[in-house]
């Protein structure tokens, strides 16, 4: 079935081919129709508050009208249109009509400064920009609230004939040196979520899914919405005050039946000190983003009786690989082909650590990175493959042991370390809240592994106690050699933690 024998290459043929033509923002909706009456949305601002609910019908009439408002404003075929908007219900109508025109909506976060907002301008040169009071724009022509709430009235627009290999839609994704990059997805990438929906999600049409994060978050656009609409589910997204104690509260209020977050968030969750509410409705929890410590899983099973099952991803391609109900192991979802690659770009044998790469034929594989609307995308690949920068093994049935990306793998004494699994063991410690492992030059020319440890409550000994429990579950040259209390780890606005930051922490 699945893999190659004697080399790190998973293929258990191919998915089913994407219908020709195909419009992403058509494929979305469609499945809402069966039911035109149903909630596809809700919108909360606390437990038991509703702020807002949309019908099937009147998602995709607004989408549709919206279409007919952008197109009065000259957006057509590729034009770009960047989206400067808060954690609204304007951000998808306006995402899923531009895609619906055959135009290139772009997401982007609230939080960007002024330069961020310029270099992204710069390279996508958007002819549009939907914005909201109060957050920064840039120098394109705007649309404001009293522009697109109007047009949501207006008569429905029809959807553009697409191809599967069009451009959809663009992301930021952080490059070498922080640079952005424009990650250009084709409207193929929609079909090729039904991967996912079998082999991670477990998705129905009569699913109710709470998803942790904010709309601009490609996580939350695919998981938390488009993947719901498109399967005729629900989604329901938090938009009010409140820590982490309020998701379960949110959760047995709202009757989830899935939940996804990012590793932080459940970490979060189980650090809050307050009890966790029966959830009966909760099927399970699905988790990217980042790497799940072990023990956060384990935690979360032990209080809420239901599993949390995670994915490897990136920007580029969404999810790949991921355990699902059923099985417990990591491994490349049915139709995916993904390999294990040395440095010279062989498969190496199953068992052997090397960098994860996919085929160039997944149909959910990114048509490359802008270069400029007159360009093609630049899709870099050796031969058939994209080299993910993760580091990992794979067994002889496919299963991946991820080690963490390749520019954080550790060099101590010859040996590679990988960071995860040194996180993983300070995180079984009961005095560490969250842990941050990387190299740092603390004398000259001489690198450490060091930690970053936010502890539970008082740091008196701890770094003593870290040393002999790191020493009883490591190998020698596998332990930090300096330990620091910290009051935070650097995450991104979605929890992840940057360990290339921790090299520059002041100690």
């Amino acid at each position: 079935m699945a893999t190659a024998r004697g080399q790190s290459i998973w293929d258990a043929g191919p998915f089913l081919r994407v219908p020709q033509p195909f419009n992403l923002t058509e494929h979305t909706v469609r499945a809402g129709r069966a039911a035109p009456d149903k909630v596809a949305l809700e919108v909360i601002s606390g437990p038991g508050q509703l702020r807002e609910a949309w019908r099937f019908a009147e998602v995709e009439a607004a989408i549709r009208g919206t279409m007919t408002g952008l197109a009065a404003r000259g957006l057509g075929r590729g034009d770009r249109l960047l989206l400067r908007l808060g954690h609204s219900i304007d951000f998808p109508i306006l995402f899923f009509a531009a895609m619906g025109l055959g135009a290139i909506p772009i997401p982007s976060s609230a939080q960007w400064t002024s330069r961020e907002v310029s270099a992204a301008t710069a390279l996508a040169r958007p002819k549009l920009v939907a914005a909201a009071p109060g957050i920064e724009a840039g120098t394109a022509p705007i649309v404001g609230p009293q522009d697109y709430h109007a047009w949501r009235a207006l008569p429905p627009a029809a959807f553009a004939v697409t191809e599967p290999d069009d451009p959809a839609f663009m992301v930021f994704t952080s490059g070498t040196g922080g640079q952005p990059k424009g990650v250009l997805h084709a409207h193929r990438s929609g079909w090729a979520r039904r991967m996912m929906w079998r082999d991670w999600m477990d998705l129905r049409s009569s699913d109710r899914v709470l998803h942790a994060g904010a709309f601009n978050w490609t996580y939350t656009l695919g998981t938390g919405l488009t993947d719901p609409w498109a399967a005729g589910a629900t989604a329901l997204i938090f938009d009010g005050p409140g820590g982490s104690a309020l998701w379960p509260q949110l959760l047995a209020r709202h009757g989830a039946t899935l939940f996804a977050a990012s590793p932080g968030v459940f970490r979060q969750i189980l650090r809050s000190g307050e009890g966790l509410p029966t959830l009966p409705a909760l099927r399970h929890a699905l988790c990217a983003g980042d790497t799940l410590p072990a023990g956060t899983a384990q935690t979360w099973h032990a209080r809420t009786g239901t599993r949390i099952h995670q994915a490897l991803g990136m920007s580029e391609i969404s999810t790949y690989a991921s355990d699902a109900p059923g099985y417990a192991a990591v491994r490349p979802q049915r139709g995916r082909r993904i390999a294990v690659l040395s440095a010279d770009h062989e498969a190496v044998p199953p068992g052997t650590p090397g960098r994860i790469a996919v085929s160039i034929r997944d149909p959910g594989l990114m048509l490359g990175y802008w270069r400029g609307a007159d360009q093609p995308p630049d899709l870099p690949c050796q031969g058939e493959w994209f080299d993910t920068g993760d580091i990992a093994t794979m067994a002889e049935d496919g299963t991946l042991t991820h080690q963490g990306r390749a520019d954080d793998i550790l060099n101590a004494q010859g040996y590679r370390v990988s960071p995860v699994e040194v996180e993983e063991v300070l995180l079984q410690h009961p005095r560490v809240a969250e842990a941050g492992v990387a190299a740092r030059t603390l004398k000259q020319d001489v690198e450490l592994i060091t930690a970053f440890i936010v502890p539970c409550g008082d740091d008196s000994g701890l770094e003593a106690a870290l040393a002999a429990h790191c020493a009883e579950n490591l190998a020698r040259y596998k332990c930090p050699r300096a330990f620091y209390a910290v009051p935070e780890l650097p995450r991104t606005a979605n929890g992840k933690l940057i360990r290339r930051a921790l090299r520059d922490i002041d100690i």
